[in-house]
């Protein structure tokens, strides 16, 4: 992400990343070591994204999103908000009724998170992202305070009734994204 940020140009296509992490713990830039109560044999891994702590595991979605924000004529607020909203939007399809909060990035189902974000901007582009909880296993959050919250509690679609893949969940999301902030057509790459 990093190096295609740095040697992207204007004419750069934008890009968006969708994979599915093995178990990791990922502190962020303002990531205090304390939020990590006890990472057992779960490596951690320090990341220049925004935010506190968080944790990524198979069954989860992370969506990385390399844009040119001053291309596309948005502001950092307008890339968090859209990501939310997006989120909001998706979930509202599935039947799960949720929330973004002002004090608290992310998209809530009740008072429970069920993705996070964490961005990085520079030279007016955008990487890393979101992670979208879809059926994984939540145990590794309790082992950690979430974002930085003390016993933020933590759920995932399959928690919410939906029976989904990490695969189906990417293919619907990437219908949001396009709608959301314009972009016009697709190209899918695998690697």
């Amino acid at each position: 992400m990093k190096k295609f940020t740095d040697e992207r140009s204007a004419e750069t296509n934008d890009e968006l990343w969708l994979v599915e992490h093995p178990s990791v713990f990922t502190l962020g830039q303002a990531g205090k070591p304390e939020h990590i109560l006890n990472p057992g044999d779960i490596p951690i891994v320090q990341s220049d994204r925004g935010g506190q702590v968080t944790y990524h595991g198979p069954g989860q979605l992370v969506g990385y999103l390399l844009i040119d924000l001053k291309r596309r004529r948005l502001g950092v607020r307008d890339l968090v908000s859209g990501i939310e909203n997006t989120l909001i939007d998706f979930l509202e399809q599935q039947g799960i009724t949720s929330q973004a909060r002002k004090d608290a990035p992310g998209v809530y189902v009740g008072a429970a998170k069920i993705a996070a974000l964490g961005l990085r901007v520079r030279k007016g582009r955008s990487y890393h992202g979101f992670s979208l909880n879809v059926d994984m296993d939540l145990e590794p959050f309790t082992r950690i305070n979430p974002c930085g919250y003390e016993g933020l509690e933590v759920t995932q679609l399959r928690a919410q009734g939906v029976k989904m893949n990490v695969q189906s969940a990417s293919a619907q999301l990437v219908d949001h994204l396009k709608h959301r902030f314009g972009y016009n057509s697709v190209q899918y790459l695998t690697d």
